[in-house]
């Protein structure tokens, strides 16, 4: 019998039942793709793996716990001034000197940015303020203070 070189002729063989592939079942289940999924990754895929898929195995990079990681929790200056009124009828704010004074380090908030438009005089305690919200809150009257 003559060794075949190349594989088995892919095409339809005649348009016969079997197309070539024999009576009872050849070229049908798993066994011809080598079992299901991921099976024979460490056996005789091993070869696919290294070709396609070098990093399957291992562990990579390293996760931060929750609680080191620094996000930034924002706010705009817009919203503050909106939000002002509330605050101190909540008691989250406080008056002094005609300045609203809000601490943001208490509402969780880190960051104060300058969407938005400012009309009363605040006084925000905050850890990070971009330039643009500064120059709004200092040209309405108010004042920021950096917290450490």
């Amino acid at each position: 019998m003559v060794v075949r070189k190349k594989k088995k002729s892919r095409k339809l063989r005649g348009r016969t039942r079997t197309m070539g592939w024999g009576r009872i079942g050849q070229h049908r289940k798993s066994g011809s793709r080598g079992g299901f999924g991921a099976v024979g990754f460490h056996k005789h895929k091993w070869i696919w793996v290294l070709k396609y898929a070098p990093n399957w195995y291992g562990k990579h990079g390293f996760t931060r716990p929750p609680e080191v990681v620094y996000g930034k929790y924002t706010i705009n200056v817009g919203e503050l001034n909106e939000l002002a009124k509330y605050l101190l009828d909540k008691n989250l704010a406080n008056k002094e000197n005609d300045k609203i004074v809000i601490d943001m380090t208490t509402l969780g908030f880190n960051k104060v940015l300058g969407k938005g438009k400012v009309t009363l005089p605040l006084k925000i305690i905050t850890k990070e303020i971009s330039e643009k919200a500064k120059e709004k809150i200092i040209a309405a009257g108010g004042e920021v203070v950096i917290a450490q």
